[in-house]
């Protein structure tokens, strides 16, 4: 059976008129989108929330490393750092916040040793690039700084957030 032409049906558009838009499916994609946004935040949150930041934690170091390290530490920096790490007459300990790891990271210790530093914390003078060491070198005598800082429970300085 034939319908009539001139009933009506249902959600007919008129001819060469555009589809309309769906307001609600689209927010449904804003929903999804969102809610896939917050989802990663909770879980990037969760994840981080049971742990310490590294600034705060003592890493464990390879004591061979560390051994390498305090090895060129004595032959290149003990001079005015201290074969304690705690200072002389002309350099500053290493052995005190201001050198923790959240105050001077140890891309500090890259460009004084290899740029040289103006004195900024102490009154010891601008100390030079210290010849014959290069990033490897430092990265040792970093290694060993940072483990005797730990032993020394000189985890970060409590003026740096």
């Amino acid at each position: 059976m034939a319908r009539p032409r001139n009933r009506p049906r249902a959600n007919r558009r008129p001819t060469g008129a555009t589809p309309p838009t769906s307001a609600g499916s689209s927010r449904k994609w804003v929903w999804i989108l969102v809610s896939v946004v917050a989802g990663t935040g909770i879980f990037a949150i969760a994840l981080s929330s049971g742990s310490q930041s590294p600034s705060d934690s003592v890493t464990v170091r390879d004591p061979v490393v560390v051994a390498q390290g305090a090895e060129i530490y004595a032959a290149n920096c003990a001079v005015c750092h201290g074969v304690d790490l705690q200072g002389t007459d002309t350099g500053p300990p290493f052995l005190n916040v201001i050198y923790a790891s959240n105050h001077h990271a140890d891309e500090a210790f890259q460009r004084a040793v290899l740029g040289g530093v103006v004195a900024h914390h102490w009154n010891y003078g601008t100390m030079a690039p210290v010849d014959g060491l290069d990033r490897d070198d430092v990265a040792l005598i970093v290694e060993f700084v940072r483990s005797e800082q730990e032993a020394a429970g000189i985890i970060r300085d409590p003026s740096h957030p």
